[in-house]
């Protein structure tokens, strides 16, 4: 860390003797401990080490930005100098800035230290749960690592922020078989801050097993028909994710394309949907602790009780369109529970699909979607009747939001979001 600390320091006394009226630079090393799991046998340990070094730059109010994986003296110091050429070059705009000074903190999260042992304890129990408990699924691959970073942001406004963290890892990839018939490939995860718990038990990687054993045999979805569709947790976390890039996000909102550029303090969604973006909140791992601009990162709710509170834009949007900047830069997405169970929600559906991955197309500005409902399972008469193939599922995210039946009490915490199970009335689902 004190490499760290005197390399930034360093980078930003050059910057600003090379010209620069504000700078930032972060400096970052972490390695990275990893089983590999091939077809349910250990078949690899390495250790990965990793250095990352980011020099930004305004010169009258143009921006450069430079990027390299080397801490050697004579490429940082070339980096300087493509950083400040590629400022000199670009077009100035006022309206680029960085946080007041906020002095100098310090921040630990996670597990910083690896307990490999224990790691390796909890991947071989992982895998013989699986083995056991799952006699169908075939893991194509399973990757445990535990993975810590230390890192130096430095600016010229007198912010210093150095920060410590670590987590555990648990990433496969699986599919299910029984004889000559097969699922498709399905991937479940989650990180963590300690050992405490078998990772079968974390996130929602035991959901994920008993689903994919029970699509090994599929039924073709039959016409077309509007119903209710459940998204899994992991599933409406894209959606969502859909719903900030088309609404919220720095580029629509700098543009004028989102249908909700004026409607701060506006219901756009059920009263029941409330949305944050919470680096703080309980479960979440290793969340973010500082912006590149220099704020230190705060939770924030993007939609509360229905209402739009903020957008997801940046100090540098926020200057050139008068918006609020976002507290955070996004991530670590926290959405409200509801007050029944996933099972009482799919008793209530007379027709309807569990979608637990979408594949389709980017959404149209309007938020029009269309694609594939992939491991996914249908819903007739208050009951899961089959795992479904060839089904296409079509609507529009803004309405989706407004036509919510329920969301789940549970929620599934996987160390980078805090999502429950969510069904939306009114989408079209349409087979052979």
């Amino acid at each position: 860390m004190d490499k760290l600390y005197i390399l930034t320091e360093s980078v930003i006394e050059k910057l600003k003797a090379a010209g620069a009226d504000m700078a930032y630079c972060i400096a970052e090393s972490g390695e990275t401990r990893e089983f590999n799991v091939d077809g349910g046998e250990f078949s690899l340990f390495r250790t990965l080490f990793d250095n990352s070094l980011t020099i930004t730059a305004f010169v009258g109010g143009r921006k450069g930005t430079v990027g390299l994986n080397s801490f050697d003296e004579e490429r940082v110091d070339e980096a300087v100098k493509n950083c400040i050429a590629a400022a000199e070059s670009s077009e100035p705009d006022p309206a680029w800035a960085l946080a007041p000074d906020s002095g100098e903190k310090y921040f630990k999260k996670g597990a910083v230290e690896p307990d490999l042992n224990g790691l390796f304890d909890r991947s071989a129990e992982l895998v013989e749960a699986i083995k056991r408990d799952y006699p169908l699924i075939v893991i194509e691959q399973m990757i445990v690592a535990h993975e810590n970073s230390h890192t130096v942001y430095r600016n010229t406004n007198g912010a210093v922020y150095t920060m410590d963290a670590g987590y555990y890892n648990f990433d496969l990839m699986f599919s299910a078989h029984e004889g000559e018939q097969g699922s498709s490939f399905f991937s479940s995860g989650v990180i963590c801050a300690d050992l405490e718990k078998p990772a079968i038990e974390l996130g929602s990687i035991k959901r994920d097993l008993e689903d994919v054993q029970k699509q090994i045999y599929t039924k073709p979805t039959e016409g077309k028909f509007t119903g209710t569709m459940v998204l899994a947790p992991a599933c409406l976390g894209d959606f969502m994710g859909s719903i900030v890039a088309k609404f919220a996000s720095d580029t629509t909102i700098l543009e004028g394309t989102s249908i909700w550029k004026d409607s701060i303090g506006e219901a756009v969604a059920d009263k029941r949907i409330t949305v944050s973006f919470a680096p703080h909140a309980e479960g979440i791992v290793c969340g973010q602790s500082f912006t590149t601009e220099g704020f230190i990162a705060e939770d924030f709710d993007f939609i509360k009780d229905g209402k739009l509170e903020s957008f997801l834009t940046s100090l540098y949007i926020a200057n050139k369109t008068g918006v609020a900047r976002a507290k955070n830069g996004g991530g670590s997405m926290v959405i409200s529970a509801g007050d029944k169970s996933l099972d009482e929600i799919i008793a209530g559906i007379e027709r309807g699909i569990l979608v637990g991955r979408f594949s389709g197309g980017d959404p149209a500005q309007n938020g029009d979607f269309s694609g594939v409902a992939k491991n996914s399972f249908l819903i007739e008469n208050g009951k899961i009747t089959s795992a479904a193939s060839e089904t296409m599922i079509s609507g529009n995210l803004a309405d989706m939001l407004n036509n919510l039946v329920a969301l789940s009490k549970e929620r599934m915490a996987d160390g980078y979001s805090l999502l429950p199970y969510a069904a939306f009335d009114g989408i079209t689902v349409s087979g052979k």
